[in-house]
């Protein structure tokens, strides 16, 4: 051994290391972090996994939507808040939409026109846009108003691109009535689709909406598209919706909902949620 060249040692020693970090890395601390997940948190580590009639139906920490084949609301279901994870609530896609609060103007779809996969140009929404559209939905669900602060009538952002000789409310395409008739002193056009607006000053119109009914969490996606959860006052609103659809008393909604509600992190930290998922199979049993 003491013959062996240097160089021949060193590869030894290296596949050495490889052994024994292979063994202690790959075999010893995986068993061992499961060993004590399961002894510790076996619930959560199995993945939280909600069953009913002895199948897996969901998890308790992975929303879902409650939507039929065309995706639209079951209405005897609480609906979870929007996501953005690929096309909905998809573990493998875990994400936000990454759109700020500067996100306004559409891209309108131009007809005939195709992407470049060869479908049909279907345009892209702004994050204001989609906000408006979740709440005039929401609010026409519910039987309320969905109207919300720089949104047009018909749910889109009241967004104007402001030219020397004339304002274009950019969001409402041909031949849309525009949500105001003049800025200014200027006339409002509704938008040419493909047409480039991008020199004129944006203005977003607030308008004249003083009460939103509509939360916040019914029109916007959480960070991880995941979001389990809903607020007290979302599920509230829907109540109503809920206990006529199922025949059941109002009083007997809320009260499920009440025991489906988390209080504060550490009694203290964010606001109470309910669990979509949890609640709904809590209906499906009264």
């Amino acid at each position: 051994m003491d013959r062996m060249p240097s160089w021949i040692r060193r590869h030894l020693a290296a596949l050495r290391a490889l052994l024994v970090l292979t063994v202690v890395t790959g075999i010893i601390y995986p068993l061992a972090a499961t060993g004590v997940a399961q002894a510790l948190f076996n619930d959560h580590a199995n993945g939280s996994v909600i069953e009913k009639d002895g199948k897996a139906v969901g998890s308790s920490l992975i929303g879902q939507s409650f939507t039929d084949a065309d995706g639209n609301p079951v209405k005897k279901y609480f609906q979870s808040r929007p996501s953005a994870a690929g096309d909905g609530y998809d573990p493998t896609s875990t994400s936000a939409s990454n759109l700020g609060p500067e996100d306004v103007i559409d891209t309108l779809p131009v007809p005939g026109a195709k992407d470049d996969e060869g479908n049909p140009d279907e345009g892209e929404q702004s994050l204001l846009t989609q906000v408006c559209a979740r709440s005039k939905a929401v609010g026409e669900l519910e039987g309320i108003g969905g109207a919300r602060p720089y949104c047009t009538p018909d749910g889109v952002g009241a967004v104007l691109k402001v030219f020397p000789d004339r304002a274009v409310s950019v969001n409402q395409a041909c031949p849309a009535t525009p949500f105001v008739t003049t800025y200014q002193g200027l006339k409002v056009e509704c938008a040419r689709p493909g047409e480039n607006y991008a020199a004129g000053r944006t203005v977003p119109v607030r308008g004249d909406v003083t009460t939103v009914q509509v939360p916040a969490d019914a029109v916007t996606a959480s960070g991880s598209g995941l979001d389990p959860h809903i607020s007290v006052a979302y599920a509230e609103l829907q109540a109503p919706r809920v206990a006529k659809e199922r025949g059941l008393a109002l009083d007997q909604v809320k009260a499920l909902i009440g025991e489906h509600t988390t209080g504060r992190a550490l009694g203290f930290m964010g606001e109470p949620a309910v669990n979509v998922l949890e609640l709904n199979l809590a209906l499906d049993g009264a």
